[in-house]
């Protein structure tokens, strides 16, 4: 035992013997590792707060749909549903896509009832809306520094409908560091948001907020409800129920596509990198089929040898791991995540004003250790039983 911890010992000593074979290995690692972690981080990330805004979210979700397609759900629904045994609440919800700018930036505008306005302690500089004041916008951080918007800032006419155009105004700008869906979004009154969109008497959603433990009960009793159903000039609409439950079974894929497309970039890259992490870490290399040589003729075992590349290695593999989550961390958190936001928010710019969610976990660090060993020692120990495999005279040669 004694001896082969001298012998791994001299996997330190052979590290530190040839830096620049040691430090080009490490710099073409944490290149190729370093997209990894961070992309990992980002995912993990905005997981959470999707789970988080989930949680914090109502507890029932209630929308139409005609022909398998979204359709509006008409108000006179409210009553109904709070008139259900274990329903607290029910309020309706606008949600659509707008663009703005001469860049056509998209936007999303949510329209909310007086009572739901948001709280001041979310905005950064403003006030929410006034209950009953018209085309007053509380704008995302996002949007604000896209757009160039300040508290006080009047928006011209963005929409066209038969109900006229109107002048907006901002009147709050929302905290960077509120969940991601906050940054490119307006929230204005849920009357606003109908003259944008000219759809009066109807939303896009209903939620519904349900007493202590009584979630699924009520449920049970909305589906049994004929008005549910309700008809309007086309025929009668679906109407769809959704839980927390649900929606944290549905919402989080989408980020799990564009987690496994980022993967299958970093795959690429990772193929693109192995030949040179290869080279650089031995194939090749006179240097090491000398050294191994020397030590064949110094009485060296096959085995010995390759241990002590073998400990080259995991240095070298620990280090390269271990620099890519440090850089992954700077990246994320003090340059937040400029680059690599548009893999996972399609559209965003390069550097984005929200703060950028992002968690770094121990299972992809010790995923990138072990990508980074796997590499390396491929290159080293293949070098290495060559030469150590090979007559000394001709491996010195």
């Amino acid at each position: 035992m004694g001896k082969l911890a001298a012998v791994a010992s001299t996997g330190v000593e052979a590290l530190l013997l040839h830096p620049l074979r040691s430090a080009t290995s490490l710099a073409c690692l944490v290149a190729v590792v370093l997209p990894f972690v961070a992309g990992a981080g980002v995912a993990r990330g905005l997981l959470d707060q999707v789970e988080e805004s989930i949680d914090f979210g109502a507890d029932l979700h209630v929308t139409a749909s005609r022909f398998g397609r979204p359709a509006p759900v008409p108000l006179e629904l409210v009553g109904t549903i709070r008139a259900v045994p274990g329903v607290r609440d029910a309020f309706p919800r606008i949600v659509g896509e707008v663009v703005l700018g001469v860049d056509r930036l998209p936007c999303v505008v949510v329209g909310l009832p007086a009572e739901r306005l948001a709280s001041a302690g979310e905005l950064v500089e403003g006030r929410p809306w006034l209950p009953g004041a018209s085309d007053e916008l509380v704008v995302g951080a996002e949007l604000a520094s896209r757009l160039e918007l300040q508290v006080g800032a009047r928006l011209p006419p963005f929409y066209r409908n038969e109900s006229g155009e109107r002048v907006s105004t901002v009147v709050g700008i929302l905290r960077a560091d509120l969940p991601i869906w906050a940054g490119n979004v307006m929230f204005c009154s849920f009357e606003t948001a109908g003259r944008i969109f000219d759809q009066a008497g109807l939303a896009t959603s209903l939620l519904v907020t349900c007493e202590p433990g009584n979630r699924e009960a009520v449920r049970r009793r909305l589906r049994s409800i004929d008005e549910l159903a309700p008809r309007d000039d086309h025929g009668p609409l679906a109407v769809i129920l959704r839980s927390k439950d649900d929606l944290a079974a549905l919402l989080p894929s989408s980020l799990r596509h564009l987690e496994g497309i980022f993967t299958l970039h970093f795959v690429l890259a990772f193929a693109v990198g192995i030949p040179l992490l290869m080279v650089t870490s031995g194939i090749g290399l006179a240097e090491r089929r000398r050294e191994a040589a020397l030590l064949k003729a110094l009485g060296w075992m096959t085995d010995e040898v390759l241990l002590r590349g073998m400990v080259e290695s995991a240095l070298i593999a620990l280090l390269g791991a271990s620099l890519a989550t440090v850089l992954a961390g700077a990246w994320l958190g003090l340059l937040n995540g400029a680059g690599i936001v548009g893999v996972f928010l399609p559209g965003a710019p390069p550097a984005v004003a929200f703060e950028l969610p992002f968690r770094l976990l121990p299972v992809p660090a010790l995923l990138a250790f072990v990508i980074s060993f796997a590499v390396v020692a491929t290159g080293t120990l293949h070098a290495l039983w060559r030469a150590a495999t090979a007559p000394p005279a001709l491996a010195l040669r």
